[in-house]
């Protein structure tokens, strides 16, 4: 069974590869062998495209015949569509029939998470004759296989490997069948990670829609799944493309992440026209100015406490927009509370350094209603987008921060307005 990437102890070479585009290739090569194959597995996704395509075809067959057949098609897939078959002719035959079987299913589905480690019994077979097969199949491949037990091309079990030791060369394998879980090939990623919450198994059987055995799912590919996943939302929610890595180049980031900040651009020129709206009223009491930034700054970050909370939730399918209320209205209380003790703060602070009464009154008043309008827009905005299809990780830290910054400014410098005229 393969090592999950995730544990993967990623060596030193992995940053001097990606640092040196120039001579990559050069560095990469003067690796040992299975350095290359270990590095290969810890670089980001960008270098390793650049790298596979100058690697020459015998060199890329070397390296994708000592992985696992699912990460070898994952690693194919980042080829271009003319040399993926060039790459896949060059393996030997076995392997070729793997990776194409592979290359035909949804790498988003449980059949994209598969592994072809395993050997098929039957129900009636001895104990030799499985210790037989495993042998074969180890010294061919390396690899422990799952031993899976059919009954009439049906799957109904498993033969836990220390059933090789312990029974007679003679028993029947029945005897010591173990239940194996099994998931339909189509089940998405998230089933499948459920599969394996609801029940304590290191491996999950995939089945076709006719029941018979495509592949088996291990533990480590789904952690190894759940650490991208984590990551990838880790990713989106600071509006950064999830295939970025702190070791692509400035190029790279440049293309990831301008068009978030290009919208994050035109919102801040929005809230700065509401601000624009009220500059008579800013020329006059120079300090406004000075503690707007505690108005925006508050409620972005009361708007993000509330966002995460509702991501997390959205993930753990614990909330949506019809049983959003009972959620929202704790959040309203909450974040008028955290206004008022926030409020009474900073309106003592004016009063202790600047000795104005009514700016303090506005501050405080404008502090309660910024963390409110966070408390709304960052209950419902992730929901109403969920809703829509979108990731609500992605989209909505635009528009809750885009509705604190407007709204805060918006009763601050109105209500500032209206008291010191």
């Amino acid at each position: 069974m393969s090592e999950p990437i995730s544990n993967i102890q990623c060596p030193e070479a992995v940053r001097d590869i990606s640092f040196h585009p120039k001579d990559r290739l050069k560095r990469f090569l003067n690796l040992s062998h299975d350095e290359r194959v270990n590095v290969l597995l810890c670089l980001s996704k960008d270098v390793t495209r650049d790298l596979l395509k100058q690697l020459s075809r015998d060199e890329l067959a070397d390296i994708l015949e000592h992985l696992d057949p699912d990460q070898a098609a994952d690693l194919v897939q980042l080829l271009p569509t003319s040399k993926q078959k060039n790459a896949i002719t060059a393996l030997n035959k076995t392997f070729q029939e793997q990776i194409t079987f592979l290359s035909e299913f949804d790498p988003q589905t449980a059949a994209g998470l598969m592994n072809l480690n395993y050997i098929q019994i039957e129900e009636m077979d001895t104990i030799a004759q499985a210790a037989r097969r495993f042998k074969t199949h180890e010294q061919k491949t390396g690899r422990l296989p799952t031993i899976v037990v059919m009954r009439q091309g049906k799957l109904i079990g498993q033969l836990p490997g220390h059933a090789l030791g312990l029974g007679s060369p003679t028993d029947p394998i029945k005897t010591f069948v173990r239940p194996l879980p099994t998931i339909r090939h189509q089940a998405s990623r998230e089933e499948v990670l459920q599969a394996f919450k609801k029940q304590s198994h290191n491996k999950v059987a995939v089945l076709s829609r006719e029941g018979n055995v495509l592949g088996i799912i291990y533990a480590d590919s789904v952690l190894r799944n759940l650490d991208d996943k984590t990551a990838s939302s880790l990713y989106q929610f600071a509006g950064i493309d999830k295939e970025e890595s702190v070791l692509d180049s400035a190029p790279s980031k440049i293309r990831f992440r301008y068009k978030w900040l290009m919208i994050n651009l035109g919102t801040a020129f929005f809230a700065a026209s509401i601000v624009s709206l009220f500059q008579d009223t800013i020329s006059k009491y120079v300090l406004l100015a000075v503690y707007m930034p505690i108005v925006a700054g508050m409620g972005g970050n009361a708007g993000t406490q509330t966002l995460a909370v509702l991501v997390r939730g959205i993930a753990m399918n614990q909330i949506d927009l019809q049983s959003a209320w009972p959620t929202l209205k704790r959040e309203l209380i909450a974040g008028f509370t955290n206004g008022l003790i926030n409020g009474l703060i900073v309106a003592v602070i004016v009063m202790v350094f600047n000795h104005d009464v009514l700016i303090a009154l506005i501050l405080g008043l404008a502090m309660i209603t910024n963390l409110v309008v966070s408390a709304f827009f960052g209950t419902l905005v992730p929901l109403m987008m969920k809703k829509l299809g979108k990731d609500p990780a992605t989209s909505a830290t635009i528009f809750i921060t885009t509705a604190t910054d407007v709204l805060g400014f918006l009763f601050f410098l109105g209500l500032a307005t209206l008291l010191l005229q």
